[in-house]
């Protein structure tokens, strides 16, 4: 009995890299060992601009080497260099995002001091009605609401791309890398 392809099975998109030496992927200031190197700038972008291309469809990367390259002991261990080099990406993500909360709740707990102060402040004046306290009045009103305007960057809008990029960064740590050899 033969098994059928299950039809939901979405076939991963495959992008491939060209390079013609290894050393071509790898940052060659970084001195750390083969399997931890960071890799190069362009390679870094061209992977995760493809990732994005994809729009969240599952792919695989494809690196195509000269025979000679693909001999060398280093080339078994690209797969694995790759995905520690994500895998790093996301940890940073990861403390950017835990900085960022944390700059939130500081920022929050100064906004709401100064509003209760412009509020207090605001209470103190309504004692006359001149046209001066008036302004005042709604001056202290408004700048007590736009000190709030930090903290409420940050819960709303501020974390979703350092968490969007955290994601990507883990799914690329994931990434299914395959030697070719390059075709002339």
């Amino acid at each position: 009995m033969t098994a059928k392809p299950d039809a939901n099975k979405v076939e991963a998109v495959a992008v491939e890299l060209r390079l013609d030496r290894i050393s071509r992927l790898y940052n060659s200031l970084d001195p750390a060992p083969f399997h931890e190197k960071e890799l190069e700038a362009a390679a870094d972008e061209y992977i995760v601009g493809s990732a994005e291309d994809v729009g969240g469809r599952p792919f695989r990367l494809v690196i195509m080497l000269p025979q000679d390259e693909l001999a060398r002991p280093e080339a078994a261990q690209i797969p694995v260099s790759i995905r520690n080099h994500f895998a790093l990406r996301e940890r940073n993500e990861h403390r950017r995002l835990r900085a960022e909360w944390h700059r939130g709740r500081i920022s929050l707990l100064i906004g709401l001091a100064f509003l209760a102060a412009c509020l207090l402040a605001r209470e103190l004046l309504t004692t006359s009605e001149t046209t001066t306290t008036r302004i005042l009045d709604e001056g202290l009103l408004i700048v007590g609401w736009v000190a709030m305007w930090g903290p409420l960057d940050v819960f709303l809008y501020g974390w979703w791309p350092i968490a969007g990029r955290r994601r990507l960064y883990a799914d690329l740590a994931r990434l299914d890398v395959e030697l070719r050899p390059l075709e002339l």
